[in-house]
C-alpha cells in the first residue's frame, strides 16, 4: 500500500477552493493561518506522515514548513519535502480578489523557474528533496523548452529529484510525453505527481507505465477538492454520494477515507497526499491507511468515475473560498 503524505496547498493561503474551505479557516490573518498550519503538520508527524508537498504558489507554505521543521528539529534525513514551480501566487492574501486578478499565475520560462528555485532553496535548503514542474501540460510547452530542460537537469546533478505534476484531461498524454525526456542521455523526470481519484481515473495506464519504468507515482486530489467527502450536497453528484455513503456505513469509516483509501491501494502509486485543512479532517483521512480494500469496495468505487472533461469542467467551476 502507498504512504500518506499531506500537501499544504490549502494550508498555506487564506483561499483555496476546497470545498468548505472558507468555513475550515475562519481567521484568515496570517498568524492564524501559520498556526492551524502547524496544527496540521504536527499532527501529521505524530501520525507517521513524512512526506510534505508544497508549491511557490500556495501562499506562504514554503515559509511555514521551513519555521515548522526548525522548532522540530527535524533533520533532512527524517523527511521528504517537495515543492513545485511555474505559478505565482497573486491573490496578495485575500480570499476573494477583484474581477480579472487570479489567484495564480502560470509561467513555464525559464526567469521563473530560476526566480522560484531560488525561493524555494533559500526557504527549505537542503531538506528540499524533490522539485516539479507545477501542471505541466502539453499546452504550455515546458517539455519542449531546451533551456527549462537543461537547468532542470543542472537540478537533478545536485542530487535533488526532479519531477512533474500534471492536470486536465490531457494528464496522460503529458505523462507519456515527459517519460521519453532525457537530457544528456539520461532520463530528466524521476516522480510524476497527477490527479487520481474515484471521479477522474483516466492516467491510470500512463501511471502504471511511470512505475514501470521506476518513477515514484504521487497523487493528489484523491478527495477531488472535497467533491468525494459528505460536503458535497449538489444534485448531480447525489447517487454517487449516495452510493460511497452507504460504503462508508457499511465499513463504519467515512466517504473521505473510503476514497483516499482506494488511492492507497493502487499497485503503481507511492505516495497519495491528504489536502486536509484541519487536524480533524486529517485524522479522518489518516483512518484510511487502517481500512482493508475488498475486492467488493473496488467494484463498487468502480461505478463512480465520471469522464475526464466532465471531472475537469466540474473543477473549474469551483470557488475560491
Amino acid at each position: 500500500m502507498a504512504q500518506l503524505g499531506l500537501g499544504m496547498a490549502s494550508l498555506g493561503r487564506p483561499g483555496y477552493i476546497n470545498l468548505g474551505h472558507g468555513q475550515d479557516l475562519k481567521n484568515h490573518s496570517i498568524s492564524a493561518v501559520r498556526n492551524n498550519a502547524f496544527e496540521v503538520l504536527n499532527k501529521a508527524w505524530q501520525s507517521g506522515i513524512r512526506h510534505f508537498d508544497m508549491a511557490r504558489s500556495y501562499g506562504r507554505a514554503e515559509e511555514f514548513v521551513s519555521q515548522w521543521i526548525k522548532d522540530e528539529s527535524i533533520s533532512p534525513q527524517e523527511i521528504t519535502l517537495s515543492s513545485k514551480w511555474g505559478y505565482t501566487y497573486t491573490a496578495a492574501w485575500k480570499v476573494q480578489t477583484p474581477d480579472g486578478v487570479a489567484h495564480e499565475v502560470k509561467r513555464h520560462e525559464l526567469p521563473v523557474l530560476k526566480r522560484q528555485y531560488s525561493s524555494s532553496l533559500s526557504q527549505l535548503g537542503e531538506h528540499l528533496k524533490l522539485y516539479q514542474i507545477h501542471s505541466a501540460t502539453q499546452e504550455s510547452g515546458v517539455l519542449e523548452n531546451p533551456a527549462v530542460l537543461q537547468f532542470l537537469n543542472r537540478i537533478r546533478q545536485t542530487g535533488t529529484s526532479i519531477g512533474l505534476s500534471v492536470s486536465g484531461p490531457g494528464q496522460s498524454e503529458t505523462i507519456e510525453k515527459a517519460l521519453t525526456i532525457k537530457v544528456e542521455g539520461e532520463h530528466l523526470f524521476q516522480s510524476v505527481q497527477a490527479t487520481w481519484n474515484l471521479l477522474e481515473r483516466s492516467a491510470e495506464d500512463a501511471l502504471q507505465k511511470a512505475h514501470d519504468l521506476g518513477l515514484k507515482v504521487i497523487i493528489k486530489e484523491s478527495v477531488a477538492n472535497g467533491r468525494l467527502t459528505s460536503r458535497n450536497q449538489t444534485p448531480d453528484f447525489r447517487p454517487r454520494h449516495d452510493r460511497l455513503s452507504q460504503l462508508a456505513e457499511q465499513e463504519e469509516t467515512t466517504m473521505d477515507a473510503i476514497s483516499i483509501a482506494a488511492a492507497l491501494n493502487r499497485p503503481w502509486a507511492a505516495t497519495v497526499l491528504s489536502g486536509a485543512t484541519t487536524v480533524d479532517q486529517l485524522a479522518s483521512n489518516i483512518t484510511a491507511t487502517t481500512l482493508t480494500w475488498s475486492d467488493e469496495l473496488e467494484t463498487q468505487t468502480s461505478k463512480i468515475a465520471e469522464t475526464p472533461n466532465e471531472y475537469w469542467n466540474s473543477r473549474a467551476k469551483l470557488d475560491w473560498n
